[in-house]
């Protein structure tokens, strides 16, 4: 603890010198600068006035990194914890703790949630329907934000919001190629006239994974949107979507075959609407809709060697995560300004989810789950350079008791520059359908032995809860055109929801190897106390450094919970310019040790090293024949194979190497527009 405390003061310390550094400056206001962020509390408001930490990264910086994996870009946002269990695979959350599908933040494309329930509860980011040249910016709140955007919100918020399809009317196309059979094809076309407005993106993505391992890749995305200007006051907006491919799963030596190499094939489809009108008076409403629906295919038979005097030969198990969902969901919102220091806005939202997955549930497929929410947040200026914004929400999902989540910050801006803030929140989190229900049964297909029973079901699993404090900075000094945002935090789960060991009345083969396990409530609250921030410095007009800092104390009463978090996380990027349209960007990440998901055993324990890995682009940009052009040479995982996330089953075979090294990987990039 000594030691973050340290850093804690130092971080404060380093807000307080950037106060100090802009208090006298009144010439071109920093805060005039900064975006107006609508994520934290569905109010159009500066960043230095939301109820929360926000990170911005906009779509120069996503196109600066070159990378064609949109989770790695969320590397660079402080407190992220993000690593790659296979190329095909990437485990994403804020402040680690997640189990192997993190659902502890709310991630969405345009305000719609692209949670799977069939995902078991998570986000399947490798076959998201969505390109990277739709990306207009993301905005991620790091906090809980329940109050906003509901359960799923329950350490924060990651919110894809693509372009306008009237913005940057055109063509486009792209090819990249490169190592570890990297290849892909990328166009865009836009047009915008009379009010409306529609933009087309297709994209076909595939690569070979890691050296070594089975996680082979193939992705086809195509989307679609459009708006359409009714008139002065009314604008509909369509956004649908579908992608499609398979990837390798599974490893070829994995124990008793529970998790053998496989392919998985899968579709996802979206339908998303809106009508919003702006009233004459100022503010506005809107009314939303939007349909996910994923299916996914994913079957394999595991081959057990002899094990008894049933099986002299071994045995043929089937198993399968075959398994489909919908979610329709509908939202109404509105905002209005009843005066010149004060704005608000309150919604309701109706939504329905069914979940489809045989194998995965024996006792027979959950019912609907439905889950019914309002919520409002309020901000009032009350004097010169202060504001307080409120808020609450009341949420009912799938049978649990009615919650409510508050939140209440406040915001003082004693001059241009800089900008602090202090609030409390609390979330709960809406549980995943499969750490309730889920139920999974191996059978040897003939003799109808149980070999094993991995998944019980457990129906007493509580919500868990959070409540949140934070103290925040965020300003700009004249020194080196530097900016900085600081976040302390202390955080208290009750009722950590996490896997463990347990009987099973159905005694199955290979309940020692494989034991049976369950998702059950922890009974000592987890805490996470730490400060996490981010520098921005421009230390010449043609370069700009990025670097990012987390440092965070778990303490749970339990070693494997505490493990799920890194302790310390660092990045730094430099993005500089040439003459003559060059560009280079140079990102290096540094990770604590993390132990992150579950793996097919719930008795296995591994906890991957640290680790630092470098990533590189030189780009040329210019113009050839009055088209637009760039060439790009990109290259990630640089410096020693290093283990990012392990699967913990896999690891229990005690071999002497980690057995999911990540490979570096190069390629060539070539865009071409009007």
């Amino acid at each position: 603890m000594p030691t973050l405390l340290r850093h804690m003061i130092s971080a404060v310390a380093l807000g307080a010198a950037c106060a100090a550094q802009a208090g006298g400056s009144g010439e071109n206001s920093y805060f005039a600068e900064l975006p107006t962020v609508l994520t934290v509390s569905r109010l159009p408001q500066a960043q230095n006035e939301a109820p929360g930490a926000v990170t911005v990264i906009d779509r120069a910086l996503i196109r600066a990194l070159g990378y064609q994996d949109l989770a790695r870009v969320l590397r660079l946002v402080p407190g992220m914890q993000v690593g790659q269990e296979r190329g095909n695979s990437q485990w994403v959350s804020y402040h680690g703790l997640s189990s192997t599908y993190p659902s502890e933040m709310q991630v969405l494309i345009d305000g719609r949630s692209v949670y799977s329930p069939s995902t078991f509860g998570g986000v399947d980011w490798s076959a998201l329907p969505l390109s990277i040249d739709e990306i207009d910016r993301i905005e991620v709140v790091r906090g809980s934000n329940a109050v906003t955007y509901g359960a799923n919100a329950f350490l924060g918020v990651i919110n894809i919001i693509t372009r306008h399809s009237a913005e940057a009317p055109g063509e486009q196309g792209a090819v990249t190629a490169g190592s570890r059979g990297i290849g892909g094809v990328s166009a865009g076309l836009s047009r915008a006239e009379e009010g409306l407005g529609w933009r087309l993106n297709a994209d076909i993505r595939r690569d070979e994974g890691f050296a070594g391992l089975h996680d082979d890749h193939r992705n086809a995305t195509l989307s679609m949107r459009s708006d359409y200007q009714l008139d002065v006051h009314d604008e509909l907006s369509l956004r649908v979507a579908a992608s499609g491919g398979r990837k390798q799963l599974g490893y070829t030596d994995s124990p008793f075959g529970a998790n053998d190499a496989r392919e998985a094939r899968y579709r996802n489809y979206i339908l998303h609407g809106e009508w919003r009108h702006a009233r004459a008076e100022g503010g506005e409403w809107a009314l939303r809709y939007y349909r996910n629906q994923d299916e996914v295919d994913e079957a394999w038979d595991a081959t057990l060697p002899p094990y008894s005097p049933l099986f002299p030969a071994g045995a043929s198990v089937p198993l399968n995560r075959n398994r489909s969902a919908v979610r329709d969901h509908l939202e109404f919102e509105q905002r209005w300004q009843p005066g010149g220091v004060s704005q608000a806005v309150w919604g309701a939202e109706l939504r329905r989810d069914r979940v489809d997955a045989p194998f995965l549930y024996a006792q027979g497929a959950p019912g609907d789950q439905d889950l019914y929410r309002l919520f409002a947040n309020h901000e009032w200026k009350f004097a010169p350079g202060w504001q307080t914004t409120t808020g609450a929400a009341l949420e009912q999902y799938r049978g649990e008791p009615l919650r409510l989540a508050p939140r209440a910050f406040l915001n003082w801006l004693p001059a241009d520059a800089h900008a602090w803030r202090i609030g409390y929140a609390r979330a709960w989190l809406q549980k995943p359908v499969f750490e309730q229900q889920g139920d999974v049964r191996a059978y040897e297909p003939d003799s109808g032995v149980l070999i094993s029973h991995p998944y019980v079901a457990n129906g007493d699993v509580r919500q868990a809860r959070i409540d949140s404090m934070e103290v925040g900075y965020l300003g700009r000094s004249q020194v080196l055109d530097s900016r900085l945002d600081v976040r302390l935090f202390h955080e208290r789960i009750r009722d950590y929801i996490y896997r463990q060991a347990t009987a099973s009345d159905r005694s199955p083969l290979l309940a020692t190897e494989l034991p049976p396990s369950h998702y059950v409530n922890h009974d000592r609250p987890v805490t996470l106390t730490g400060v996490e921030y981010q520098l921005r410095l421009q230390p010449w007009s043609s370069g700009q450094w990025l670097l990012s800092h987390t440092l965070i104390r778990a303490r749970s009463g339990s070693d494997a919970i505490d493990d799920r978090v890194a302790p310390y996380t660092a990045s730094f990027t430099w993005m500089q310019a040439y003459p003559r349209g060059w560009s280079s960007t140079m990102s290096v990440l540094r990770m604590g040790p993390l132990a992150g998901g579950d793996g097919f055993s719930p008795l296995a324990a591994y906890v991957a090293k640290p680790y630092t890995t470098v990533d590189l682009r030189l780009a040329w940009g210019g113009r050839v024949e009055q088209r637009s052009v760039q060439i790009s040479l990109n290259a990630i995982n640089l410096g020693e194979r290093h283990q990012e996330i392990a699967d913990r089953a896999q690891e229990s075979r005690g071999t002497c190497c980690p057995a999911n090294r990540v490979s570096p990987m190069v390629w060539l990039g070539v865009e071409l527009g009007l």
